[in-house]
């Protein structure tokens, strides 16, 4: 999709000053080619991110930052977000299933493979529907909504966390502070005008680098430590392959 939008918007986009070439008899401009490439970017960016979110950010963490604040909202959220993969999980095996009795949408007639298709559906809806409705009596024969909902908390900051926290803010608020001040803008349409690039936009760019790379660098720094530890722990049985016997035989 990304791919597209860098292709597709030179082809519709005629706006800019610099002409590149002609294709089909309309102008392919410069500035509507940059504009294609920072989109697809911007697209690319907005894909890992909620990749990322995804990856990092699972149900006991949602739950710890927000039920505090709003249990029933956060609860939820974290129900919705979940019927999307339980949905296609569900559809999967309903579609193998009835697939067995001969009930298959993707062979078939138009007519044949819509009515197939609603039959999976309705089965789809009226299941996930029947668990709905077990899960609400289950939550209240449990007592849930009776009192305010406890809190406990399952992750501690320390000082480095905290140290950590005020490092990323203050990279990430450099940036758009300068940025709502009119620096590190590059002005494509009409006419593509050269970025001036200072002492405030080096601070802007490396802000910037230190609020990205640190995530991924305590990431891997962890995850370092982890196998460390446990090479210590649980070292190999098999002998390392050291010294100078080794390279002789190694050369023979």
């Amino acid at each position: 999709m990304a791919v597209s939008v860098a292709v597709l918007n030179p082809l519709f986009s005629h706006r800019g000053a610099h002409i590149l070439f002609y294709f089909l008899d309309q102008p392919v401009t410069l500035e509507a080619v940059l504009y294609g490439l920072m989109m697809m970017a911007v697209l690319l960016t907005v894909c890992i991110l909620f990749i990322s979110y995804s990856y990092t950010v699972t149900t006991d963490k949602f739950m710890y930052l927000f039920a505090a604040a709003a249990p029933r909202a956060t609860l939820l959220t974290l129900m919705a977000l979940r019927f999307v993969p339980l949905f296609q999980r569900r559809l999967r095996q309903i579609t193998m299933i009835q697939r067995i009795r001969g009930v298959d949408a993707g062979k078939g007639s138009v007519r044949s493979r819509m009515r197939d298709g609603m039959t999976l559906l309705k089965v789809l809806l009226t299941w996930s529907l029947e668990e709905a409705l077990q899960t609400a009596d289950s939550m209240k024969a449990r007592g849930y909504g009776i009192r305010k909902r406890s809190v406990y908390g399952i992750y501690r900051l320390d000082l480095q966390d905290k140290a950590i926290l005020l490092l990323l803010a203050a990279s990430g608020l450099i940036p758009l502070f300068f940025w709502m001040k009119g620096y590190g803008v590059l002005e494509i349409y009409p006419r593509m005008k050269p970025m001036h690039f200072g002492w405030v936009e080096a601070a802007m760019y490396v802000s910037f680098c230190l609020f990205v790379l640190i995530p991924p660098a305590l990431e891997g720094k962890e995850k370092w430590l982890w196998r460390s530890s446990r090479r210590s722990v649980y070292p190999s049985a098999i002998p390392r392959k050291t010294g100078t016997r080794f390279m002789s035989s190694h050369l023979r």
